[in-house]
Formats: structure tokens, sequence, C-alpha cells
């Protein structure tokens, strides 16, 4: 058995679960056994982007000891767009 955490960060609430799993255990393994979509039923975990340490990875990952499972969401805004908005906004001196 290997420990890895499961995390899902909403705006107003942030979930940890710490899990032991069997060695070869993927990230979709560790999704079920988290039991985070019962608590989180406005994100659809089959369609969700995950990843391990801010890094995107596929649901077929191997976990290894020490993993922590990240479960994205989607962005209300592009960062790039609002910047632009910001930027038109300020005036220039």
């Amino acid at each position: 058995m290997i420990p890895v955490s499961v995390v899902v960060a909403m705006p107003d609430r942030e979930e940890v679960v710490e899990l032991q799993v069997e060695e070869g255990t993927s990230v979709a393994g560790a999704l079920a056994r988290s039991g985070l979509a019962a608590r989180f039923p406005e994100i659809d975990f089959a369609a969700a982007r995950v990843g391990i340490w801010s890094r995107p990875c596929a649901r077929e990952t191997v976990l290894r000891e020490g993993d922590r499972v990240e479960v994205y969401r989607e962005l209300t805004a592009d960062p790039k767009e609002m910047r632009r908005v910001r930027a038109r906004r300020k005036p220039t001196p």
C-alpha cells in the first residue's frame, strides 16, 4: 500500500482525501476510491481534466508514493482575455 492524496478545489471550498492504495493503482482508481464525486455533484468527474502535482496526466497514469492527484475545473474566464480587458480599462499616463 502507498499513500496518495486526491484534491478538489472550488471557489468556496477545498477537499483533500488521503488514501492508501495498492501499488499499480491508476489516477482513475484513486478518483473512484476517494468518494469525491458524491460530494461534488457539480463536477463531471468523467470529463474533468486531472493531474499529479500540477502537471496534467492521463487517467491511466500509475500512481507513486506521495502523489497528489488534482481534479481541474474549467476556467470561467480566459486569463489572456482578462489581461487584455484590464489593459484597455487602465488609462495610460
